[in-house]
């Protein structure tokens, strides 16, 4: 009898214990507490976006994989295009395409990667000249590339070239600023109704103003 009872002991201290033992921290967590974005530890003074040097070597590698995969498609067709009408076949069609393919597709990376190291060195060049960078950066960095590449060609096939890298830069900037020409054009559109208003009746003028503003609150 006393041995029932020692065991029921035991065995309610055992389940008295365990229950009353501490839940781990990591299962008794509110998740509101935990942060929604990701969180980054950032060195004192340096800036949360990347600049032109760290971005440099991205650009450089992925202009190198684009122009590999473009010159590598179009020296498949031509190397079809071409054992095709030569009536090839067998081991010589798939030697004659895999040279098209390596050849043109090397060429290509080749010229890209190099346009783009030229563009990331005058780009990361005037951004440590000017202190800011800016989409005026852009536009410099992407004609003096287009001057430099074509300089061995003559006056005008460099100042050609200038011209299509400052197109090409300047409709990159204008959408990827698309959104800071919107609000420029409504400042702008604003500040033209308020000199408006303003030689008709000063009153008015505040008046629409403070209502334009209440309404951009809202």
């Amino acid at each position: 009898m006393n041995s029932f009872t020692d065991d029921s002991r035991s065995k309610s201290s055992g389940l008295s214990s365990s229950s009353l033992a501490p839940l781990s921290p990591y299962l008794n967590l509110d998740p509101s507490y935990l942060p929604v974005q990701p969180e980054y530890i950032f060195p004192e003074g340096n800036s949360r976006e990347r600049g032109r040097f760290e971005l440099a070597f991205s650009q450089i590698g992925g202009s190198y994989m684009i122009g590999a995969v473009i010159g590598g498609t179009t020296g498949f067709y031509n190397g079809l295009r071409g054992t095709t009408m030569a009536g090839q076949t067998g081991k010589l069609m798939r030697t004659q395409m895999l040279n098209h393919i390596t050849k043109q597709g090397s060429a290509t990376s080749g010229v890209l990667g190099v346009v783009t190291v030229m563009y990331s060195g005058f780009g990361i060049l005037l951004s440590w000249a000017r202190g800011v960078d800016d989409e005026l950066n852009t536009m410099a960095a992407a004609t003096a590339t287009g001057m430099l590449y074509k300089s061995s060609h003559g006056l005008r096939k460099c100042g050609l070239g200038g011209a299509v890298g400052l197109g090409i830069a300047s409709l990159y900037c204008l959408w990827t600023s698309r959104d800071k020409l919107q609000t420029f054009q409504q400042q702008y559109a604003t500040a033209l109704k308020t000199r408006f208003l303003a030689n008709e009746d000063p009153k008015i003028a505040k008046t629409e103003v403070f209502l334009d503003n209440w309404k951009d609150d809202e």
